[in-house]
């Protein structure tokens, strides 16, 4: 045999370390599961969470110096992408002339009216400081203005995480609900009563039988907590006729949706005017604001006015109310929302025919900005539906996804979404790699 002449063979070259690791163990040390949300653990799809260094328009950048398509957008504020220089410059203007006072300045005059101008159902407005804030509030005016204690809630909408709320559906269609976290007593959520979402029948029911107790319904117009579901126009329709009838209040939370899905928010795209309208996200332009309203006959029994009573250090915060109207300021332009749609409209379209081309049951929604698909073939219409969908090929098309610099929400219960940032080649660049893993699944 002749001896090898090959005396420097090729190196063994490995990948760089993870940089992500270390900071998430490190997290894992001082904060509870590493993280300060719990779906930002990956818990539902497993991996090691990306620890973001920044943001610029439709990306971020991970502490590997990665680049990532970024279609969470920090859960929807980021309608305009990251750093729009109009938004900065307002930011640090505002920064500039102090952070908080704990007294009224005139920005948040000037964001209540922005928000009643853009919301016709608004005629006055409280600003809190996070969603779960603003529905707690909205509840308990609610219950303050009809005097009343029963609430109706659906499975698979999110309100924030107050006591009450956090409660699903028990055996039947119409029966109170049990706690889903401890440290929540059962006599909390005695007076939560949990119905299938785009159930008009259990809706119709629970009226027929507690009618006179009701004080409000509480309801997603567009879900984004079970991914993105819609509710139905029927269901919408018999929500508002029921409350109207009974004497009870339709509260809508556009946490999500409102200036989301359109300047008229779901509730412009359903046609349906609520009593109670809860915002957050895009008002804030991705500072911590949100905001609750209502007419103004209800809105005056809040303090100090009336007996509910709320309250809170930071609402109306001077920085962040400058954040919120630079970004209402730009979604306002006109055609916005036009450019906006079309751009999810074609993520959509595109995640669609790649699916489709390779055989895989796939189905998809959107509205203005926001976006959702399921592994299913068909959409689904309430939570119990949205629970078929095929949780592990969903984590394969996550991670690959991942690998392939694109961020879409790390579970399959989130809506996603896209910002007027977002271009062509972003979206040519999404479907790309979709297709590519749609072609292993």
């Amino acid at each position: 045999m002749t001896p090898s002449t090959d005396l420097h063979p090729p190196a063994v070259t490995s990948s760089p370390p993870d940089l992500n690791l270390p900071l998430f163990e490190r997290a894992k040390a001082v904060i509870p599961g590493g993280v300060n949300s719990p779906v930002r653990a990956f818990r539902a799809v497993g991996g090691t969470p990306r620890f973001v260094r920044r943001a610029e328009g439709a990306y971020f950048w991970d502490a590997n110096g990665q680049r990532f398509i970024d279609y969470i957008g920090s859960w929807g504020p980021m309608i305009l992408g990251h750093g729009h220089p109009a938004v900065l410059e307002a930011v640090q203007k505002a920064a500039l002339d102090g952070f908080s006072f704990g007294a009224p300045t005139e920005r948040e005059i000037e964001l209540a009216e922005e928000i009643i101008r853009l919301v016709p159902s608004i005629e006055m407005v409280r600003l809190v400081s996070s969603g779960t804030e603003a529905g707690m509030s909205a509840i308990r005016l609610a219950r303050g203005a009809t005097g009343r204690k029963t609430i109706i809630k659906f499975e698979g909408c999110y309100h924030g995480h107050a006591d009450a709320l956090l409660v699903k559906a028990g055996s039947g269609l119409a029966t109170f609900g049990h706690p889903t976290s401890a440290g929540v007593p059962p006599e909390v959520v005695q007076h939560t009563l949990v119905l299938e979402y785009n159930n008009v029948a259990a809706l119709e029911a629970a009226f027929a039988e507690q009618g006179a107790d009701i004080a409000c319904i509480i309801i997603e117009p567009i879900a984004g907590n079970m991914n993105f579901v819609r509710a139905s126009q029927a269901f919408a329709q018999a929500a508002r006729e029921l409350c109207s009838r009974h004497g009870a209040l339709l509260i809508f939370d556009e946490v999500m949706s409102g200036l989301r899905v359109g300047l008229g928010s779901a509730q412009g795209v359903l046609g349906i005017r609520p009593d109670i309208t809860v915002l957050g996200k895009v008002i804030g332009g991705g500072m911590p604001l949100a905001a609750f309203g209502a007419s103004r006959a209800i809105m005056e029994h809040l303090a100090p006015l009336g007996p509910v009573y709320q309250a809170g250090t930071l609402s109306g915060n001077p920085v962040a109310t400058a954040c919120g109207l630079a970004t209402l300021k730009e979604i306002s332009r006109p055609g916005f929302f036009e450019a906006l749609s079309a751009r999810t409209r074609s993520l959509v379209d595109g995640l669609s025919a790649a699916a489709a081309a390779a055989g895989v049951p796939f189905s998809a929604d959107c509205e203005g900005g926001m976006f959702g698909f399921f592994l299913l073939d068909h959409l689904p219409q309430n939570y119990g539906e949205v629970m078929k969908t095929d949780g592990a090929r969903f984590n394969t098309l996550f991670h690959g996804l991942l690998e392939r610099g694109v961020y879409i929400a790390p579970a399959l219960y989130e809506a996603g979404f896209v910002s007027a940032a977002h271009t062509e080649a972003d979206i040519a660049a999404t479907v790309a790699a979709a297709r590519e893993i749609f072609d292993l699944l």
